[in-house]
């Protein structure tokens, strides 16, 4: 019987502790998006794969904090940082490219200041997955289970942000250019809410 890839052991880790199970999806499409955006440019797909899939390790339940108290100090960066390369090293990823995993993943957040193409990749299709549709598919979904949402109003001022602020932090003209749609479907679910809310708070 052949052995797992070092592709598949990593995609097979992160489905099994991948929870909520919805978390699962971000990884595979991330990577994805990730890929788009790279258009003809060459950039290193096992690094780029790494990342994606294990950059959110730290949002898991089984990973992260139960404690609301200990959860809302809790830096799922710092973790994933951490336990990232001993996770690699079983999967027998390639040994040299461990580092360039790492510092893409320490540069994923919008803040970061990628220093590879691989970085930029995966930090602006990060930021594209907060708008649109899914932006607000994954935000939505954390009402009422995640210590930051408790009612609708706390994710439309989260998502409102993102509309006003990400697509400016975007560094690759296709993140940009893929932007736009994503933008415009995100502030027409924006002024939907608040013209159908009647006023009330959501």
């Amino acid at each position: 019987m052949t052995e797992p890839s070092f592709r598949q052991k990593i995609a097979d880790y992160i489905l099994s502790n991948a929870k909520p199970v919805d978390k699962w999806s971000h990884q595979p499409r991330l990577y994805a998006l990730a890929c788009r955006l790279a258009e003809t440019r060459p950039f290193d797909d096992d690094v780029l794969y790494a990342a994606a899939w294990l950059h959110d390790i730290g949002v898991f339940i089984g990973h992260r904090p139960e404690d609301p108290a200990a959860l809302a100090k809790w830096d799922n960066l710092v973790y994933a940082l951490e336990k990232v390369p001993a996770l690699l090293k079983e999967f027998g990823f390639p040994p040299e490219k461990i580092s360039p995993v790492i510092e893409v993943i320490r540069t994923h957040l919008p803040s970061g200041e990628p220093t590879t193409f691989e970085g930029e990749l995966l930090r602006d299709a990060d930021i594209l997955e907060q708008l649109g549709a899914i932006g607000i598919l994954r935000n939505v979904s954390k009402v009422g289970r995640d210590t930051r949402f408790f009612r609708f109003g706390d994710t439309i001022k989260l998502l409102q942000r993102n509309v006003t602020q990400l697509p400016a932090q975007l560094r690759l003209a296709s993140a940009r250019r893929m932007a736009e749609q994503r933008v415009k479907v995100l502030q027409t679910f924006l002024d939907a809410a608040h013209e159908e809310s009647c006023g009330v708070e959501l």
